[in-house]
């Protein structure tokens, strides 16, 4: 990521605050075609299994383009690009609107993911350069509010916009708070110096390190499993909305709220406790829960208690995840978190790929249970890399 510094570090919250309108954007797109899958695959003629590889195409263009977009980009001025991947998201988003096929639509999710890949690093970037190295983390923190917002509203309120309109009207809603942002960066942003830049290949030299490779192949393994089960939440619980799409938004709704208490908690955790174990503890009783999901979602209340529990633990290993990975390259921060990134958005798309085999196959109960598979081996995996490091250790 291109290093950023600023001589100002005032009135920093309004510009985080509006770039933070840019991440709700850009979360409330990845997360809320969970929620619309079923209308999707009525309207195209589809399958949900197919309607599902929208989030795929979207997380794996995600995953590829963040460090060559961030690399290709480094030398432009901080605003243009902030504004031209607003652009390219809402361009993206009016064209899986306007589309009249299920191919179009899935070529519109690659551009929608380009704008977001370059959207999302450089806002983080900014906002904690306007804010100072003093108040860096609180700025960076405004700014990531937008993505767990947007689980907890956007997801929700796109559902049910799509549910009372179509979701069609969910794209448009995507594509109107992306060009809200817009102005304001590129009107009221102040201008900020830039330090140099990083390459490509330095963005990957980490990947020659085993630790940090180690942490982002569980991180891979760890997000698959978390996502297969929110992916196809509709198919899942099917039993208990009854096809009720204000039923999904709700469902969708309290794994979002569940989430944000269980970052908050998860990163207090991590302080405490130490990141690895908190990341083993989460993984295994999110194994728990996944296989006892399929005996739990028949009903609507116990869908409801088994989605909040789930939504605690799944991100109780996003903040433990990037800690260790930090620790890992202490001297390569931005780098290593847009590698992290890029693995969760691979699992993301590897979660789609695997849910849409398992519905070809089998029953939608049985995708918890194959989600339980991969948290599970999250568990091994991550206790395994602290065995192996204390027998380093000791030679």
């Amino acid at each position: 990521m291109t290093s950023l510094s600023t001589t100002a570090p005032t009135r920093w919250r309004p510009h985080a605050a509006v770039l933070a309108v840019g991440t709700f954007a850009m979360g409330t797109d990845a997360f809320v075609i969970a929620g619309v899958l079923p209308d999707i695959a009525g309207e195209l003629g589809i399958g949900v299994g197919a309607a599902g590889q929208l989030v795929s195409v979207f997380s794996l263009a995600y995953a590829l383009l963040a460090p060559v977009l961030a690399a290709l980009t480094a030398s432009w001025p901080r605003r243009r690009v902030l504004v031209t991947a607003l652009v390219v998201f809402a361009v993206g988003n009016v064209v899986t609107a306007l589309a009249p096929g299920y191919l179009p639509v899935l070529a519109s999710r690659v551009v929608a993911a380009a704008g977001a890949a370059l959207y999302t690093a450089n806002a983080s970037a900014t906002a904690a350069a306007l804010a100072g190295e003093a108040q860096r983390g609180r700025a960076i923190a405004v700014v990531m509010l937008g993505v767990t917002s947007s689980l907890v509203l956007g997801a929700p309120l796109g559902t049910a916009i799509g549910t009372a309109w179509g979701w069609r009207s969910t794209m448009w809603f995507v594509t109107a708070l992306a060009l809200v942002a817009a102005p304001f960066i590129a009107l009221r942003l102040p201008e900020i110096a830039q330090g140099p830049a990083a390459r490509l290949r330095q963005r990957l030299a980490p990947l020659a390190d085993r630790g940090v490779l180690r942490v982002l192949v569980t991180t891979v393994v760890a997000f698959v499993g978390i996502y297969i089960p929110y992916t196809y939440l509709s198919a899942i619980f099917e039993p208990a909305t009854g096809g009720s799409g204000d039923r999904l938004a709700l469902l969708i709704l309290l794994f979002g709220i569940a989430g944000t208490v269980g970052n908050l908690v998860a990163g207090q955790l991590a302080d405490r406790l130490g990141a690895r174990r908190v990341v083993v503890s989460a993984t295994l009783l999110l194994t728990l829960v996944f296989l006892a999901m399929p005996f739990l979602r028949a009903a609507f209340v116990p869908a409801l208690l088994v989605v909040l529990v789930s939504g605690v633990f799944s991100f109780g290993v996003t903040t433990p995840q990037q800690h260790q990975i930090i620790a890992r390259a202490p001297g390569a921060q931005s780098l290593v978190i847009s590698l992290y990134q890029s693995a969760l958005y691979l699992a993301i798309s590897l979660a789609s790929v695997l849910g849409a085999a398992g519905l070809g196959v089998a029953d939608a109960l049985w995708l918890p249970v194959l989600a339980a598979v991969f948290t599970f081996l999250a568990a091994a995996l991550t206790w395994l890399d602290r065995r192996s490091r204390q027998v380093a250790s000791d030679h």
